[in-house]
């Protein structure tokens, strides 16, 4: 349970009150928090006061400022500059100049490949002077196209964490690398003997054929020997539920692009998943409607825990997850499958209009069911589809890319330590002391067995229980292979040698198999040229360099199979008695840090959670009305109990969550997950049992009489949109709402509802001179319809410009420092609200409330429209800050930066200025960028091209919702964009003119459920 901390409550809410409120206010009013509803004094502190007083006792509050630097510090003594900067020994081939060179000032870009949960996302990842920097999606993959999410952003500070394992342990202690080979030298000849009995190889999901090859290799030398799987949130329901459905083990590829109509069941796959980054641009292809003749999709979600797939939903409904299954069967058997059904948990108006828009789209529509249901959903998903004859149109099927076992064998092998079986175990990247099921006790299980070796890239739960632990080299800095979720096979190529001498885990099975010298370099170059062996040596060379320089191998992708429906649907198991009176628990991959593999990178820990804005910590999600009948709300701490299995930790009133359903994210509650991730939070896996992984009934929630304050920043630089509580009510208010939002059928009715009558004309109204901007002219345009608010802008963000990291309690004193932030809004009850998302950079007003009221000239205009900041200027006197209508600069109160720390260095920007305390900052977008494009143009006596200048948010963006441009460019596309009748400003009753501009919401209800 985490500790109470601070000595001043967070007032209480009152969510009965709250949910009044919003009865009395109607359904279209936007709201951003339950805080705002209430009108908080925290709230009102926000709103009043540019800087709200800090809580007062920063040493109960778990993590301060200065314990969130480690994570950004690494000690001198650990790796001298030389050593961090020392190239891998094989050739690497830049993606944008070959042959290799390395200019000052100039970076290269390698393509790589990612592995996410085993599946590789495509990357282009840039390197200074041979460090790598920053990450960007590779143009040419088929899961990125050039885009990212948080987690790929997020890869370069994991790469520098110094809390990484650094050296190989024996029962804790320092040793090396020729003590271990000795003992495997030794134990492989012991093996032989034995056939390997008693060998157990465990690792999380793999697609790599290279890898795949080693372990039957191994397995053939070692008949006896075992190969053991264990991914926390693997996709071992999907892959049975297609042996459900067709016989047989099949992948699953979706797509959305062709999809009209798209139905989830409990699925979020535009945010989760290592095609979640592919399968957001596929859907967001049909939200960017340019005219009012243009077709758009239409999603459908019923889901339990508020998701951003769920908030994209032109229809939502929040029922429990175990009632999810009864959907399915109703649906299903609405569509004509002989399916046994009870009582449908959705209304049956409901059920009936989603029937007939599905039927009257065979063929174009999608049914996607997610991770955590049962086998029998996703069969009932695949027999639908099959149905509607999506098949081989919207839902296509290949061989599986996994090469791992097909289910979560954790509790087999348990169940062998138990028996005495298990002689030696390698764990190979896994951490499953930690993730494991509650009910399986595995670190108790895991002393038995009388050689325990482990490979990690920390020092962590597993590794502390090992005989040995070895430090895994990152993706960064090692080869190997993986195949992206459609089969393509990308090659993992290392920017830099290992900076802690780590080895890979290619390298580990080959200790076992013979090849101890072999480098992981040449294990993966061999096992491909051995796989192209009809080539010369001279096109295996050419073939082999064109795909480390592409990031992709040509012809991979798995080819399309047509499996045989065969569901009996007569033997499908019975799907679980209804008890609505009943609490259900439900367990996710946390949104910012996983399954807790990322629980020590502070920008994703730092990282708002995409719909409750909580930071550095994780919480119980419960709908408002339970937490009420409960006596709880948000701050209270609550003791957990299922199936006897306990844990405590704060709640959090969510709106839109189902009733009798709390949802808890895993990853939190480390013990020894490095500097930054231990003992943060609520450890979710305490309550998790290996019967059911996902959710279980009979939840028991105890109030404990204790309060949390949970570091939030939902409430942090609100824009004071109306000034008066009257205009709050006056009929214009909604058409100055912050988000601006119609219905496909309003827009094609009144394409300008986005414009206030008589706006245009009051722009001509100004005290300030004109001005005319010849030659360059930047401006953005962020297309509301298109955003998901997964957030990936503002990690690349953190990336490109050098942001600092501040911690728990500086943000909670509303210090966060995000140059780029996604607002979110409601619209309508606290049941099931519609969601929207916006993302808020610096505007670049072209008059400029912040420029007028500094008295040093530090933050002021250039001659291309962009609002610049002299950081050598600055004087710390924050009147920009206080006039900024949008709240969007951002001032070092502290020495947040690290400045003496040398392995800082590898990570940081070198065109970007580390800011120092005293000093105000914002968005720039991007200026190194822009100023590094116009320098090539000028050298090459030409114009700078549409499209050479992304800024990092944009670059990021999955669904390409923000565009930057050339606004003096009538061809560009941000002016194309800035032309739509959607395109609006943010306050522009105040005619500051902002660059940023918006376009607004749309969304695509079903005209017969709206009608009801």
């Amino acid at each position: 349970m985490p500790s109470e901390p601070g000595t001043r409550p967070r007032t209480r809410l009152d969510l009965e009150a709250i949910a009044a409120q919003l009865e009395r206010d109607g359904k279209q009013r936007l709201w951003s928090s339950l805080d705002e509803v209430a009108r908080t004094p925290e709230y009102e502190a926000s709103l009043h006061n540019e800087f709200p007083s800090a809580p007062t006792d920063q040493r109960k509050l778990g993590l301060s400022r200065r314990e969130a630097l480690k994570l950004m510090a690494a000690s001198a003594a650990l790796s001298g500059l030389t050593a961090c900067t020392k190239l891998p020994p094989e050739k690497i081939v830049p993606y944008v100049r070959a042959p290799e060179e390395v200019i000052p000032g100039k970076p290269l870009f390698y393509a790589t490949s990612m592995p996410d949960r085993g599946v590789g996302i495509g990357l282009l990842v840039e390197s200074h002077m041979g460090r790598p920097t920053k990450v960007e999606g590779n143009p040419e993959h088929p899961a990125s196209l050039g885009a990212t999410n948080i987690f790929c952003q997020a890869s370069v500070l994991t790469f520098w964490d110094p809390s990484r394992s650094q050296v190989p342990l024996h029962e804790g202690h320092v040793s090396d690398w020729p003590a271990f080979l000795a003992l495997i030298d030794g134990l492989r000849d012991n093996l032989k003997d034995a056939k390997g009995a008693g060998l157990r190889i465990l690792t999380e999901t793999t697609t790599s054929p290279t890898f795949a090859a080693q372990m039957q290799s191994l397995l053939a030398q070692f008949p006896q020997a075992k190969w053991y799987a264990h991914e926390p949130f693997g996709d071992y329901a999907a892959r049975q539920g297609a042996q459900l459905a067709f016989g047989r083990d099949v992948n699953s590829v979706y797509r959305f692009d062709q999809a009209a109509v798209v139905v989830s069941l409990d699925s979020d796959f535009l945010n989760q998943g290592p095609a979640s980054v592919r399968h957001a641009r596929d859907f967001a292809k049909w939200r960017g409607i340019e005219t009012p003749a243009a077709q758009m999709n239409r999603l459908y979600v019923v889901e339990s825990t508020p998701t951003l797939t769920g908030g994209m939903a032109d229809h939502r409904l929040p029922i429990r997850t175990s009632e999810i299954e009864h959907f399915a069967r109703a649906l299903a058997a609405a569509l004509g499958l002989p399916v046994q059904t009870a009582n449908s948990p959705v209304p049956e108006a409901w059920l009936k209009a989603l029937v007939r828009d599905l039927q009257s789209h065979r063929g174009t529509s999608l049914i996607v069911a997610g991770a955590s249901q049962p086998p029998v959903v996703h069969a009932l998903a695949h027999a639908m589809n099959a149905a509607l004859g999506n098949i081989g149109a919207t839902a296509m099927y290949t061989d599986p890319i996994e090469a791992s076992p097909a289910k979560d064998s954790l509790p087999e092998l348990v169940q062998e330590i138990d028996a005495g079986q298990v002689t030696v175990l390698f764990i190979l990247g896994s951490n499953p002391v930690y993730t494991a099921p509650a009910d399986l006790q595995f670190a108790q299980r895991f002393l038995k067995v009388p050689l325990r070796v482990h490979f990690g890239l920390y020092d962590d739960e597993t590794a502390e229980l090992s005989h040995w632990h070895i430090p895994q080299t990152y993706f960064l800095e090692s080869w190997s292979d993986v195949r992206a979720y459609d089969g393509t096979v990308g090659i993992v190529q290392p920017l830099i040698a290992p900076l802690y001498r780590g080895r890979s885990l290619h390298e580990a099975i080959a200790l076992l198999t013979g090849e101890s010298g072999k480098s992981d370099h040449d294990l993966v170059r061999d096992y491909w040229k051995a796989q192209q062996a009809r080539l010369s040596d001279r096109d295996f060379e050419n073939f082999w360099e064109k795909t480390l320089h592409d990031g992709v191998m040509a012809g991979t992708a798995l080819p399309v199979i047509s499996p045989k429906l065969s569901l009996d649907y007569g033997k499908l198991p019975d799907a679980p008695a209804p008890n609505a009176q009943a609490i259900e628990i439900v367990f996710r991959p946390d949104p910012t840090i996983g399954d807790g593999r990322w629980a020590n990178n502070a920008w994703l820990q730092e990282l708002p959670k995409p719909l409750s804005k909580v930071t550095w910590d994780n919480a119980i999600a419960l709908s408002p009305s339970t937490a009420w009948r409960l006596g709880l709300t948000t701050g209270d701490i609550a003791t957990l109990s299922n199936g006897g299995w306990q844990a405590a930790g704060p709640v959090y009133a969510t709106p839109g969550q189902a009733e009798n359903s709390a949802t808890v994210t895993l990853g939190y509650g480390r013990k020894r997950a490095g500097n930054v991730g231990s003992g943060i939070g609520l450890n979710g896996y305490l309550l998790r049992t290996s019967s059911a992984p996902a959710f279980a009934s009979g939840l028991q929630i105890q109030k404990a009489g204790k309060n949390y304050l949970l570091a939030e920043t939902q409430i942090h630089h609100p824009i004071d949109r109306n000034r008066q509580q009257v205009e709050e009510e006056s009929e214009n208010a909604f058409d100055r709402d912050l988000v601006r939002i119609a219905t496909l059928d309003e827009f094609r009715k009144n394409p300008q509802f986005a414009k206030v009558p008589g706006q245009d004309a009051s722009k001509e109204v100004s005290l300030y001179p004109p001005y005319k901007y010849e030659g360059y002219s930047w401006g953005m345009s962020i297309d509301l319809s298109r955003c998901t608010g997964c957030e990936a802008c503002v990690v690349a963000c953190y990336a490109e410009n050098n942001i600092a990291v501040v911690g728990k309690y500086e943000v909670m004193a509303g210090r966060d420092m995000q140059w780029i932030r996604v607002d979110n809004y409601y619209r309508g009850d606290l049941a099931n609200p519609e969601m929207y998302f916006e993302p808020l950079p610096c505007m670049q007003c072209e008059q400029a409330p912040c420029e007028l009221v500094c008295p040093v000239g530090a933050t002021l205009h250039d001659s291309e429209g962009i609002n610049q900041m002299v950081y050598n200027r600055c004087v710390g006197t924050r009147y920009c800050s206080n006039n900024c209508p949008y709240k969007v600069r951002r001032f070092n109160f502290r020495l947040y930066s690290d400045w003496v720390t040398p392995s800082l260095y590898g990570l940081r920007n070198p065109d970007v200025t580390v800011r120092s305390r005293g000093v105000m900052e914002k968005c720039t977008y991007c200026i190194q960028r822009i100023n590094e494009a116009k320098i090539t143009a000028e050298k090459q006596d030409r114009l700078v091209r549409e499209g050479e200048i992304q800024t990092a948010c944009q670059q990021a963006c999955p669904t390409e919702a923000i565009i930057f441009g050339n606004i003096n460019d009538p061809n560009s596309r941000v002016s194309k964009l800035k032309r739509q009748p959607r395109d609006y400003s943010l306050l522009e009753e105040l005619n500051v003119r902002p660059r940023t501009t918006y376009l607004a919401k749309l969304r695509n209800p079903n005209p017969e459920i709206s009608a009801t």
